[in-house]
């Protein structure tokens, strides 16, 4: 694959890490198992106090292509990735949590469905991973804002944005969601977004952690719409209903 034009590098990948001391070997292994060759990969420690940042040098020792950002202060999810986004040459932003790793073909299988399409934002089916148990979970081949409203489809490991396309737009500063805010703002700019409806993520799923406590999740999310988007009240009522029946549809 030729590199794009005014850009170094094809893909930065933005990987933020907080107390991944246990799972970002695992991460970039699957970067470094990729088909596309051309990327780098950007590592923000998010103020870990276990081993993350050890881990973290110590595989940049032997692939170039790592680097490493040491944050003192914990910045949250959106706060890393946007530091990381700061420091990223590529033209193609792809997003991958720490604890989540991709299958080998998943950047090169994405990168040619984006550029077939001229698509400014693609996304990956993937398989959630939790208490052992595996679940492929189907995703549409393509998604509009308005049905993007209706439920977030796009798993944050599966996303590719063009930044030749929609620029270089960083996550809102949201606790839980600011991967769906960013989303849809990409879908104000593009008619559409393209999936490549394989599983090519493998999601892990832990037990407590932000994203797996539905109630909290279901405030995020009204919360994103209300005071994000200046969505009413109501209006911001049917999405979180309607983002909570299709994601008990998917699983």
């Amino acid at each position: 694959m030729q590199k794009p034009a005014d850009f170094p590098v094809t893909v930065s990948v933005l990987t933020p890490a907080y107390q991944a001391q246990a799972v970002l070997a695992r991460a970039v292994a699957s970067v470094q198992a990729q088909t596309c060759t051309d990327w780098e990969m950007i590592v923000v420690d998010d103020g870990s106090d276990d081993g993350t940042l050890a881990v973290a040098r110590s595989l940049a020792l032997a692939e170039p292509r790592l680097r490493v950002i040491h944050s003192r202060k914990g910045q949250g999810a959106a706060g890393a990735r946007n530091t990381a986004l700061a420091a990223a040459q590529g033209r193609y932003i792809a997003f991958l949590d720490a604890d989540d790793a991709w299958m080998p073909d998943k950047l090169a299988q994405q990168l040619a469905q984006m550029q077939a399409q001229g698509a400014g934002l693609g996304y990956t089916g993937f398989t959630r991973i939790a208490a052992g148990q595996e679940r492929p979970v189907r995703v549409p081949a393509q998604v509009t804002r308005a049905q993007l409203l209706r439920g977030n489809v796009i798993c944050c490991s599966s996303a590719v944005y063009d930044r030749a396309v929609v620029g270089s737009p960083p996550m809102p500063d949201l606790e839980m969601r600011q991967d769906y805010a960013l989303w849809l703002e990409l879908l104000a700019q593009v008619p559409y977004a393209t999936g490549v409806t394989a599983p090519l993520v493998r999601l892990h799923t832990t037990p407590g952690s932000l994203s797996s406590n539905k109630w909290r999740a279901m405030a995020a999310t009204w919360a994103m719409h209300r005071h994000h988007f200046g969505t009413s009240p109501l209006r911001a009522a049917f999405y979180v209903a309607a983002h909570t029946q299709g994601r008990l549809r998917r699983g």
